[in-house]
C-alpha cells in the first residue's frame, strides 16, 4: 500500500463568493495521526469537510484542486458518495448520538449497507465497542437509550459507529472539546491505540493535545479576516513543536496570538 493515503492537491474552497482556503497541497500518511491546528475560523473544519465530501451538503459550495484517495480523485464524477463516507469516517466535535439504543447506534451503518444477520450485527456492535474501549461498560446495558451514557461515553460510542462500516480513515474535528480531562485522556488513548488500523485525522485547538497523539501536524491561517486561508507548515509534529522554520508558525504555538 501507498505511503500516503490521501494526497490534497491545490485545493481551493468557496462558499459561494467567498473563497475559504487557497491553493492547499498536503499529504496525509497512511495510518498515522495528523493534527490540524490553527486559530478559529482558518479553514481546518472546511478541509475535514473537503475529505468526505461534506461540503457537497452546502449550498453554493465550490471547490476546485484535487482530493485523492489511496491515488484516486474523490470529486470524479463517479465516486459514490455514500461508499466514499464508509470509507472515510467523521467524528464531530460535540457527541451526537442517535436517539435509538446503545445497540442500534452501532449497527445502523451496517444496517444501511444491507447487512441483515443478527448474528452478523452482534458481532460488529462488540467488536467496535471494544475497539472504542466501551464494551465492558455497556455489555449489560445495550438496550439502554445511548443518551443515558455520559458525554465521554457518548463520544465513544460515535466513535464504535463509525469504525461499525470499517472505514480506511477517520476525521475528528475537535472530538475531545466537549469532554472533561479524564474523558480526553480516555479518547487520546484510543487513538493511539486505533492507528495501527486507520488513518486519522484530528483538527484541534490544543496545542498539547497535538503534540501527543499526532505524528504530523499541519498549521493553517488566514492572515487577515475575509482573507482565504493557507497551508503554513506541515511537518513532523516533533519538528513543529520544537523547530518551527516558519515566524507565524512558531508565534502561534508559542501562545502569542490565536
Amino acid at each position: 500500500m501507498q505511503d500516503n493515503k490521501i494526497q490534497i492537491q491545490n485545493l481551493d474552497f468557496y462558499y459561494g463568493s467567498i473563497k475559504a482556503l487557497e491553493d492547499i497541497t498536503l499529504d496525509v500518511k497512511n495510518k498515522n495521526i495528523t493534527a490540524f491546528i490553527g486559530p478559529s475560523g482558518c479553514g481546518k473544519s472546511t478541509l475535514i469537510r473537503a475529505i468526505n465530501r461534506m461540503g457537497d451538503l452546502i449550498s453554493d459550495v465550490k471547490i476546485t484542486g484535487k482530493v485523492l484517495l489511496d491515488g484516486e480523485d474523490i470529486y470524479n464524477n463517479k465516486v459514490d458518495v455514500v461508499l466514499l463516507r464508509k470509507r472515510v469516517g467523521t467524528i464531530f466535535q460535540k457527541p451526537n448520538p442517535f436517539p435509538k439504543s446503545i445497540y442500534e447506534n452501532v449497527a445502523y451503518g451496517p444496517k444501511i449497507h444491507g447487512l441483515k444477520d443478527k448474528k452478523k450485527l452482534d458481532e460488529i456492535v462488540e467488536k467496535s465497542l471494544s475497539r472504542s474501549a466501551l464494551w465492558k461498560e455497556v455489555k449489560d446495558k445495550l438496550d439502554y437509550s445511548a443518551f443515558e451514557l455520559s458525554g465521554g461515553q457518548q463520544q465513544r460510542l460515535c466513535i464504535a459507529r463509525a469504525l461499525a462500516v470499517e472505514p480506511e480513515v477517520l476525521l475528528m474535528d475537535e472530538p475531545c472539546s466537549a469532554l472533561d480531562p479524564a474523558s480526553t485522556q480516555r479518547v487520546e488513548d484510543l487513538m493511539q491505540e486505533l492507528k495501527s488500523k486507520y488513518t486519522i485525522i484530528i483538527v484541534t485547538h490544543n496545542m498539547q493535545q497535538a503534540a501527543r497523539v499526532s505524528e504530523y501536524t499541519a498549521f493553517f491561517l488566514a492572515e487577515k479576516p475575509g482573507q482565504p486561508a493557507h497551508l503554513i507548515e506541515f511537518n513532523l509534529t516533533n519538528s513543529i513543536f520544537t523547530n518551527p522554520t516558519d515566524k507565524r508558525t512558531e508565534n502561534y504555538i508559542t501562545g502569542r496570538f490565536g
